[in-house]
């Protein structure tokens, strides 16, 4: 008989079982998962450059595509936070310290960590595509389109959570 340290009781067959390795196709999300990361889903981006940055979703790509294949999301996000801003400043310092630096960026879903907000940027989905990545100029102006929609929700005071950098103990953010 089988005899074990341990207090509890074994069988001389037990088994390991091994599993079996993963083919190239199977980290590619099923379509029978629930689509969380949907268009207007506010994410922080949790790798690279831009991590602790939040970002909003554009247009999810569950599938991939042909020059990413792998899941990824197309987000417009903030790289600047506005500075705070109090009623003793003029109108013009106001207006400086209330301007945010946007970038655009495909994201693997890996790398986005997804929150319960959600933010409407109206317009945003037709400026921003795949395309818009091929080219400096249309970089560019996508994100000028960027930075104008984000400044203008920033003024109105809506979605104030979006516009606060994270405050996390350690780290770089």
């Amino acid at each position: 008989m089988f005899r074990s340290n341990s207090p509890f009781r074994t069988s001389a067959r037990s088994t390991i079982t091994h599993h079996r390795p993963v083919t190239l196709n199977e980290h590619i999300i099923p379509s029978t998962m629930v689509k969380f990361l949907k268009v207007g889903r506010v994410a922080i981006i949790t790798r690279g450059r831009y991590a602790g940055k939040k970002v909003v979703i554009i247009q999810p790509l569950d599938s991939g595509s042909k020059s990413h294949a792998f899941p990824h999301a197309l987000v417009a996000g903030i790289e600047r936070y506005p500075s705070q801003v109090t009623r003793r400043m003029s109108k013009a310092r106001q207006a400086k310290r209330s301007k945010v630096k946007p970038f655009i960026k495909i994201i693997n879903y890996n790398h986005l960590m997804p929150t319960r907000y959600t933010l409407e940027l109206e317009g945003l989905k037709n400026v921003i595509t795949n395309d818009t990545f091929k080219e400096v100029s249309q970089r560019e102006e996508a994100k000028k389109t960027v930075k104008k929609s984000l400044e203008e929700r920033y003024t109105t005071g809506k979605n104030r959570w979006f516009f606060t950098p994270l405050r996390l103990r350690g780290g770089k953010f």
